[in-house]
């Protein structure tokens, strides 16, 4: 397991602070920032650990030390604007998905060793507890014998039921074991969820932009996708949630509020709480995707949309794809009152999750060692995700924009100068380095100009030249 030290925390915690007195410009480019004393007063920290956190900016470049001078921000360090916020259209249409194929090809840049990775949003195996999980996995092959090769109940390990459940509670909300179903992914939770509420033809109402495996799942399902708009700084907005159920027929929805892909949104609380009651008085079930929200950068986690849910009709999805093992491919869903409706899809699909890997991670959380493993996680994530947005303010053309969540693991780009974001995917491919191209988030062309680039949790120097290329290439393109 890597083992970060405790100071980690620390000096994030200054470089935080330096960042956002920049963010509200009390500190421009080119200014002095406090001296190493100055702010150790200040902040109550060692001046190691102020110094730590000044080394650690001017190595990402957004400061510059001169010498017998102190630090400073750097001359040529830009703030970028977040994306443009896409309004709603006047007239919504109800679109059966097209991107199919463009989508194939970007998931096969999945598990490309060849690639930089920046297209694909999963932490890098460094920073996930791969030794533990292997010691646990081993001993639960040798505690159990010829069970462990065994197929598991088709609502899966009790074990890890029980731990999901107790988990729950940071949600928000309340969840028996015997109302959670384990699965193959978050991916298989979502289709379990749409074949519970869904027929071909149907209205699914989802944000734009929205994970492009979504909209692929409501294409195979043979659904209609009705976009409702993202923001980026906001979320979901319960006004063009009303407007969409006013003009359509919508039989169910999939959300995802918490640091959504690909904008990293955050629904406020209070936001949530409107939509679900909404959607709940007009009986139209709300399947959330919630596989970002122990991501979180601040102290605490965001709800999942059951802590609002008065009827059952709150169906929510998860995976420990994005903060444990993504290999592992176990998630589940919490299906309230259709519990025997999803075990009954769940017979259609692939009838029960491995046994092995459910066991090892039952383990592991129950012998404590996911908050620990959190922790870390959300630091490395943090850090990284701050390595990244200066990078790009440094690459990129002038005119881009980027977002700046406070949670996940992807920043949702706007590149300026009408840049064909399909062909700067593949591009951007047989240069080696992986993006995912706005276009496969939605249905419509809303998005031609935009790119996703993800977090893993690391920053290389490889990485930096990735986003250096990528900079070059959006300044190629947008002036061609």
């Amino acid at each position: 397991m890597n083992v970060v030290p405790q100071e980690t925390y620390r000096y994030q915690t200054v470089e935080k602070h330096i960042l956002q007195m920049i963010d509200a410009k009390a500190l421009n480019p080119g200014d002095r920032v406090p001296s190493l004393r100055q702010l150790s007063t200040r902040m109550g920290m060692s001046i190691s650990t102020i110094s730590q956190a000044y080394v650690e900016l001017e190595r990402k470049g957004v400061l510059e030390s001169r010498p017998r001078s102190g630090f400073f921000v750097r001359t040529d360090f830009r703030q970028l604007l977040p994306p443009t916020e896409k309004k709603a259209p006047k007239h919504l249409e109800a679109i059966s998905g097209n991107r199919s194929s463009l989508i194939q090809t970007v998931l096969q840049t999945v598990g490309a060793e060849d690639l930089i990775p920046l297209g694909v949003a999963v932490p890098d195996g460094s920073v996930l507890p791969g030794r533990a999980l292997g010691r646990m996995m081993g001993q639960v092959m040798r505690d159990s014998g010829d069970h462990i090769l065994g197929y598991e109940p088709m609502a899966g390990n009790i074990d890890l039921r029980r731990q999901i459940a107790f988990r729950s509670m940071d949600w928000g909300a309340a969840v028996s074991p015997d109302n959670v179903v384990v699965t193959c992914g978050a991916l298989e939770a979502l289709y379990i969820a749409l074949r519970m509420f869904t027929r071909p033809g149907d209205n699914v109402l989802v944000h734009s932009p929205s994970y492009y495996c979504f909209l692929r799942l409501l294409e195979n399902l043979g659904l209609r996708a009705i976009e409702v708009p993202s923001c980026p700084e906001g979320g979901v907005a319960v006004e063009d949630v009303e407007r969409a159920l006013k003009l359509f027929d919508i039989k169910a929805s999939i959300f995802c509020f918490n640091y959504a892909n690909p904008d990293g949104s955050l629904t406020p609380e209070e936001v949530k709480q409107e939509i679900v009651e909404l959607l709940t008085n007009n009986s139209i079930p709300l399947v959330e995707d919630d596989v970002y929200g122990d991501l979180h950068f601040g102290p605490k986690r965001p709800y999942s949309c059951l802590k609002y849910d008065t009827k059952g009709l709150v169906i929510s999805c998860s995976s420990f794809s994005k903060t444990l093992a993504p290999g592992y491919r176990v998630g589940w869903i919490i299906p309230g009152k259709f519990f025997s409706k999803a075990e009954e899809i769940k017979g259609t699909t692939n009838v029960s999750t491995p046994r092995p890997t459910q066991a090892a991670i039952a383990e592991y959380l129950r012998v404590g060692g996911f908050d620990r493993h959190l922790k870390r996680l959300r630091a490395a994530m943090e850090s990284n995700m701050q390595a990244l947005q200066v990078s790009v303010s440094r690459y990129f053309p002038e005119k881009t924009r980027v977002t700046r969540p406070t949670g996940g693991a992807v920043l949702w780009m706007e590149l300026p100068g009408n840049v064909d974001s399909k062909e700067y995917f593949f591009r951007a491919r047989d240069m080696g380095i992986s993006v995912a191209p706005g276009v496969i988030f939605s249905t419509q062309d809303r998005y031609n100009s935009y790119i996703r680039l993800s977090c893993t949790g690391v920053w290389t120097p490889e990485i930096e030249h990735g986003v250096q290329m990528l900079g070059r290439l959006a300044e190629e393109m947008g002036d061609s």
